[in-house]
């Protein structure tokens, strides 16, 4: 599941970031509206975590106006603006929930896995290529029904591959399923990654490498 948040308190922004990582979300983290905009129109996203006041404005608006165009990302607000007419004016206008600063981490990201749950479409159980499995909800990976033993960005990449079984998925896809949007695509984070994939995955082979399209796994 990919959140991005929106903050510009750095402090603020960089422990929401490090702890819903932790909690194993893919984390895009800005820190006024401007970048949250071109970051909404590249990437797709589970879940939007942000702060009301922002140098580029009032957060509630940007959603509202958003909303009208069609826009269903689920929305958490996080704000100092507490009082019951603030919380009943930003569920009206577009936010499903709202934490009052200060919260208690655990808290926030309970409530953005709520969010995640109720804005997404269930993908399949399981995702399958040949002999390999990938269940979505035991988070786990099996080959020939062998348990495999992977890392959280190995699952991600694997699961990404996977859904999109037998077409070639640009690199700057896998990057963006595996790290953040931060990640340089032109680095080897991806070529290393997959090369201790390839071993996990036992043998036949089963991702290939397309030229100038990506990589192709089934």
């Amino acid at each position: 599941m990919r959140i991005l948040v929106i903050e510009d308190d750095e402090t603020l922004r960089t422990a929401v970031h490090s702890t819903l990582r932790t909690a194993g979300f893919a984390v895009d983290s800005v820190g006024d509206l401007a970048p949250a905009d071109e970051a909404l129109f590249v990437n797709g996203y589970d879940c939007a975590v942000f702060d009301r006041l922002l140098p580029g404005g009032d957060a509630l608006d940007y959603v509202e106006r958003k909303r009208a165009e069609g826009w269903a990302v689920p929305v958490l607000f996080l704000t100092a603006l507490g009082d019951p007419d603030q919380r009943v004016a930003g569920l009206r206008r577009g936010g499903d929930d709202y934490l009052e600063k200060p919260f208690v981490i655990a808290e926030m990201v309970a409530r953005v896995r709520s969010l995640c749950r109720r804005g997404r479409i269930a993908p399949p159980p399981v995702l399958r290529a040949g002999d390999l499995e990938l269940d979505t909800g035991r988070h786990e990976v099996r080959r020939g029904g062998v348990l495999l033993s992977l890392t959280r960005t190995e699952f991600a990449v694997v699961r990404c591959l996977l859904e999109n079984a037998g077409r070639p998925v640009a690199r700057k896809e896998l990057m963006k399923a595996g790290w953040d949007i931060n990640a340089d695509p032109t680095s080897n984070v991806l070529d290393v990654l997959l090369t201790g994939l390839r071993r996990k995955l036992l043998t036949p082979p089963l991702i290939t490498t397309v030229p100038k399209a990506g990589y192709r796994i089934g």
